[in-house]
């Protein structure tokens, strides 16, 4: 018996009447009349009398409402008792990447609008560490971008973006439609500190071993074009600021947006915040 049944019933029990239960629970009558011809035959009893002025209940149905009425009763309080406790649970999301991505701002909205009770912990994670503590246990989900060491982790990849590269305004290739990476070849690119991921390191220096300043954030890579004249890579899409400008890469594989958690991690709302990040970034 669902719990949705017992509710039908308990609404004609207490109206003996099949027209005022079906207005009390907002549907036609001929569903409910099916529903509860449905349940007697899965009870093997007749549960009402039907007659023109109404309905009576039979003594197997009126033992049926008790049962049903305290069934609901307990169904209430599992439901208030748990949402009482999912109140004061907590998901801690790493995010790495640009906070003024639309698709983001949408996934934020939508997990607020479905977890109202939940307290959404946000690390904003700086360049060194793409999975954005992910690793060191600060956060259960981390919204950043590929590639990098993926072992003991579950990606799911939301978006890809193009890269270009970015230049100073008056540098002379800021004036080209594209570029290729080997145009870039004879320039200083920024680079991560010491201990950075390999594969994260190698993918922003497009490929190859490069000299140039330590950055640890997307302000001092900016920084580093505008004030030194260094390569900097960035994805393509958003406003580049006074002095710089960015140009596509024809020969730069797309900058991967993704969902990252902890292999074997099956927190619920790690779950829910996977699916309302894919329907986010897919509009």
């Amino acid at each position: 018996m669902e719990l949705r049944t017992l509710q039908y019933f308990v609404a004609v029990a207490e109206e003996l009447h099949f027209g005022r239960a079906a207005t009390r629970l907002h549907m036609s009558q001929p569903p409910l009349s099916r529903a509860i011809k449905q349940l007697e035959a899965e009870l093997g009893a007749l549960l009402l009398v039907r007659s023109p002025a109404g309905v009576t209940l039979t003594p197997v149905g009126t033992l049926l409402l008790d049962e049903a009425r305290a069934l609901l009763d307990h169904a209430d309080r599992v439901r208030m008792h748990v949402t009482a406790a999912a109140a004061g649970a907590t998901i801690t999301v790493g995010i790495l990447g640009d906070s003024t991505d639309l698709a983001a701002t949408r996934l934020a909205a939508a997990y607020r609008r479905s977890h109202p009770g939940i307290d959404i912990r946000i690390r904003d994670a700086d360049l060194t560490d793409p999975t954005c503590g992910l690793r060191a246990g600060l956060v259960d989900v981390a919204l950043t971008r590929a590639p990098f060491d993926e072992t003991a982790l579950t990606v799911r990849e939301l978006r890809s973006d193009p890269v270009g590269a970015v230049l100073r305004a008056d540098d002379p290739l800021a004036r080209r439609d594209s570029l290729r990476l080997a145009d870039l070849s004879d320039r200083r690119w920024f680079q991560f500190p010491q201990g950075t991921d390999p594969l994260w390191r190698s993918y922003w220096n497009g490929g190859e071993p490069r000299e140039g300043p330590v950055v640890r954030v997307v302000q001092e890579c900016l920084q580093a074009v505008l004030w030194n004249g260094t390569v900097g890579l960035a994805p393509l899409g958003h406003d580049m600021p006074a002095g710089l400008a960015a140009v596509p890469l024809t020969d730069m594989a797309p900058s991967r947006v993704v969902a990252v958690w902890n292999e074997g991690d099956r927190n619920p709302l790690i779950r829910s915040f996977i699916e309302i990040a894919t329907a986010a970034y897919r509009r």
